[in-house]
């Protein structure tokens, strides 16, 4: 891990605080290290589905859809 000083809104922090004080994280660390995992993981889904709409053009592109009601 690699230790770093950031700046942040006072009302964020006073956020946090009241979050950790309920028991939703353990400490400040816990609750910026989360909501980073949780930015990461939108991105992945962003990429997932950019990646799924650019095959979905090339198949229609293609032709190579399938109509659902076509399938029997």
């Amino acid at each position: 891990m690699v230790q770093v000083q950031l700046r942040v809104p006072e009302e964020s922090i006073k956020d946090i605080d009241k979050w950790v004080k309920a028991g939703r994280f353990k400490s400040r660390s816990d609750a910026i290290k989360t909501m980073i995992s949780f930015y990461e993981e939108k991105e992945r889904t962003r990429e997932f589905l950019s990646m799924l709409l650019k095959r979905s053009e090339e198949a229609k592109d293609k032709k190579m859809l399938i109509r659902l009601d076509e399938v029997k």
